[in-house]
Order: C-alpha cells, then structure tokens, then sequence
C-alpha cells in the first residue's frame, strides 16, 4: 500500500502526516520520519480495519500543490 504524504520541518525535526488518516509522527531526519509514519499507520490501521479496507480502494492518481491568493483569517 502506497501512503500520501505532506513533510514540512519544525524547529530541528520533519514532521510528516498522511493524508487520508491523518496521522501525523516526527522524526530527527527524514528517513526517520518515514520510518515513523509508516509504524503509525500500519498501527492505526490494524486498530480500525474499516478504514484500512475504505483506503485499499482508494485509486489514488498523485497529489498536487495548489496556491491561493490568500489566506482567510
């Protein structure tokens, strides 16, 4: 299974979240981020299968960077 994934840095770690599930881990490098988010959501998966089945058939064809304008707040 293929995850989709934002990575930003905060202060002196990557923190990464994937977009479906929205679980969100933090890693030193981001290798180690990787490495997180992937046990996250292998483990929030195994606890909620209803979503594990829902994501397998998700046909998922790329993700995209979209600007706006500005911001409203």
């Amino acid at each position: 299974m293929k995850l989709n994934v934002i990575v930003w840095r905060e202060e002196d770690v990557f923190v990464i979240r994937e977009i479906f599930t929205g679980v969100t881990t933090q890693g030193k490098t981001l290798e180690e981020a990787v490495e997180n988010i992937k046990e996250a959501v292998e483990l929030y998966l195994e606890e909620l299968p209803e979503i594990k089945e829902e994501l397998m058939k998700k046909d998922i064809v790329g993700v995209l960077n979209v600007e706006i304008a500005k911001v409203i707040g």
